[in-house]
């Protein structure tokens, strides 16, 4: 991540601010409920959910404890975040993109929230991947509201036009997909292709971070460089072949083309998350949900997140009730509520399949969590690790030699977790 001059300025200002701090623009005083401002970016479904489990809890606390939301795009979130702490007129609640946790953590934006883990009920349900996801340096500094793994979208009519079933490994993958592809005026450019597999700025980034494990290989491990291992060698070359023999996806093709590919149906599978159920419903697509076929070491996804922390402009009043707020979104009853609102998986292991059924795709999902893998957590500079990913996979899919590839993201990998 190259930083902004804003975030390099910010350690300064935020420690000043925070020193001075004693609860920012909400209130904490003894003559009325403790006060939190929550900023949040979920504008859909998601977010009318979650505007009714904060009233919910609102009038549980009734003359306590009063949450009032913020929503903006996250992006915005990113942006003003850090000043507004600064500012001292900044939230006491955040949820942001679990990736970008790390940064703020970092920066001693937020709480320790490792007493707060220790004492929760709710705590030893929760998926283990999404606890890792909000872990920085083996302390937890968030809660997480949303973890799914990506997942394989494929097109039922195309499926059964050529006969082919729902693959469950790399080379049942490959067969199916050269099946699904089709050059009808043989001109060396298929119409249908059987898969579209993104080569970089992809969801999340987690598409070939996926393909590593599949095979047996990693980007980071123990916060040091392991990009450059023959499982990786083997995994880029896997793909590459596969690809250069039949065609069966486009190359140097990113998320944004992917999607436009997927949605016009003329692509036989696709890897997403959730938000892929809408985009096929939108374009009458007769879609289903599959795990990422298992590659020959394992089977497993990267997985997206988002979390919500506690900041240091908080007083102790605040950030006892925040984590009184933690603790009911957490509850049963909240969590089954928020998956079926969200779209998104249970975070708690014991919410069932049954108990989200009534959401087809959040009931396949919830069968896939445990393949989730948290995407590079507690990395501070993610996103450098992951342009670099981008750079090694784009390449690579384009017929560069992987060998001297690998070494190049090894080198930048590494200057980017030393940063």
């Amino acid at each position: 991540m190259k930083r902004t001059p804003a975030l390099l300025a910010a350690p300064v200002c935020l420690t000043l601010a925070l020193a001075a701090c004693s609860g920012g623009g909400s209130s904490s005083g003894s003559d009325g409920p403790v006060e939190l401002t929550f900023w949040h970016g979920y504008t859909e479904a998601d977010g009318d959910v979650l505007e009714q489990i904060v009233d919910d809890f609102n009038a549980a606390h009734d003359g306590e404890i009063t949450i009032t939301t913020e929503v903006n795009p996250w992006d915005v979130i990113d942006d003003t975040f850090l000043p507004a702490l600064s500012a001292d007129n900044g939230p006491e609640i955040v949820a942001m993109p679990a990736e970008r946790l790390p940064v703020y953590a970092d920066r001693g934006a937020f709480v320790d929230l490792d007493d707060f883990y220790a004492g929760d009920e709710a705590t030893p349900d929760l998926n283990p991947g999404a606890l890792d996801m909000v872990t920085v340096d083996g302390t937890a500094y968030g809660v997480p509201t949303g973890f799914v793994p990506l997942t394989m979208f494929y097109n039922k009519a195309l499926f059964a036009e050529a006969g082919v079933e729902v693959p469950t490994t790399w080379d049942e993958w490959v067969a199916a997909a050269e099946a699904l592809t089709v050059d009808e005026d043989g001109d060396g450019t298929p119409e249908q292709y059987g898969l579209v597999l993104t080569d970089h700025a992809t969801v999340g980034n987690g598409v070939w971070p996926t393909l590593f494990y599949g095979n047996g290989g990693a980007v980071v491990e123990d916060g040091k460089a392991v990009i450059d291992s023959p499982e990786n060698a083997e995994t880029l070359e896997f793909w590459h072949g596969a690809i250069a023999a039949t065609q069966l996806s486009p190359t140097g093709v990113d998320g944004i083309a992917g999607d436009g590919l997927y949605s016009s149906g003329r692509v036989g599978m696709y890897i997403g998350g959730p938000w892929m159920a809408s985009i096929s419903e939108e374009n009458g697509i007769d879609y289903g949900i599959a795990p990422i076929p298992a590659g020959p070491a394992t089977q497993a996804a990267s997985a997206i997140g988002v979390a919500m922390a506690l900041t240091e402009q908080a007083d102790q009043a605040q950030q006892a009730a925040a984590q009184e707020f933690f603790s009911y979104f957490l509850a049963h009853e909240q969590a089954v509520a928020w998956s079926l609102g969200s779209g998104w998986p249970p975070l708690r292991t014991d919410v069932t399949t049954d108990e989200v059924g009534e959401n087809p795709v959040v009931a396949a999902l919830t069968e896939q969590a445990e393949l989730g893998r948290p995407l590079l957590p507690g990395v501070v500079n993610s996103t450098d690790v992951l342009t670099a990913v981008d750079d090694l996979t784009q390449r690579a899919m384009a017929g560069e030699p992987v060998d001297a590839l690998l070494a190049e993201a090894q080198t930048a990998v590494q200057a980017a977790l030393d940063d």
